[in-house]
């Protein structure tokens, strides 16, 4: 299956970011825990020279615990901050206030030698669709101020968000790049529900999300559905799924897109254990 979505609206949001980058001081990118690399769009790294970064490992609470430490310490080599947060129940919400203070130390006492004071620092929030941005937002502000959703696409447009006298978030919509040169970062992506589920064929997602998993958490699923582990072949542990799970369709036979929605589903939900897709070293 080809992974390649790029809905008309990114269009307009990439060139609207590369409009509002002056505002701005900082820039506070979340990727997901899972695929720290692969979740980051890489024109970030160009809009953003030269404005101060701090990278939020959102989920990590899905994400091996290992290599969450290992991914922190990558970032941090290549000069960015970056924090491990959850932000569905705000685990390492409260450290990103003082992040913030000291990856812009350098703009806050610039302002206070010209006699500017209380210039509040101006951050703006980049992500792929579905890594959790909105909810980050609300959680971080302590309030509904933006729209979440399961799906990919959900912010459509830019919003100023005031958090207090001494920050302003700009909120803007989930970017993906244009085209995929590696079909694999597609994948992944496709794995995480960062590509529009409803573009993709279901029963090819889940055979080649048990294929990728069984090199590198063998046991999970099997362990999970309580399935024999000599099921090898991905189709077989679809029909094995199907069979445990009550995917059964009218004739009684195994529902596979049924059962292959259950497994994309588990896996996001972080039902098959914690796990993480890709590490520093490749």
């Amino acid at each position: 299956m080809n992974y390649q979505w790029y809905p008309g609206h990114m269009t307009k949001a990439i060139r609207q970011m590369k409009e509002d980058i002056n505002l701005i001081d900082l820039i506070i990118e979340i990727v997901d825990a899972r695929l720290p690399l692969s979740s980051r769009n890489p024109d970030i790294d160009e809009l953003g020279k030269g404005k101060f970064r701090l990278i939020l490992l959102n989920k990590s609470d899905l994400a091996d615990k290992e290599l969450n430490d290992r991914w922190t310490e990558y970032f941090k080599n290549k000069g960015y901050y970056c924090l491990q947060i959850n932000s569905k129940n705000g685990m390492g919400i409260k450290a990103i206030s003082g992040t913030v203070n000291e990856a812009c130390k350098e703009k806050i006492e610039r302002d206070r030698k010209r006699g500017i004071l209380n210039r509040p620092v101006r951050a703006m929030v980049v992500g792929i669709p579905n890594v959790g941005k909105s909810t980050f937002i609300n959680s971080y502000a302590g309030r509904a101020v933006t729209k979440t959703g399961n799906k990919p696409g959900v912010t459509k447009g830019k919003q100023w968000i005031k958090l207090g006298k001494g920050l302003e978030l700009l909120d803007t919509p989930g970017i993906l790049w244009p085209k995929f040169e590696d079909q694999l970062i597609g994948m992944k992506l496709a794995f995480i529900g960062s590509i529009n589920d409803e573009i993709l064929v279901p029963e090819e997602l889940a055979q080649d999300f048990v294929s990728f998993i069984s090199e590198r958490y063998p046991s999970a699923i099997t362990d999970y559905y309580k399935i024999a582990e000599d099921t090898q072949k991905d189709y077989h542990i679809l029909q094995e799924i199907a069979k445990v799970r009550g995917c059964l369709s009218k004739g009684g036979e195994a529902d596979i897109v049924k059962a292959s929605k259950l497994l994309m589903d588990d896996f996001r939900a972080g039902k098959l254990g914690r796990m993480t897709l890709e590490s520093p070293e490749g």
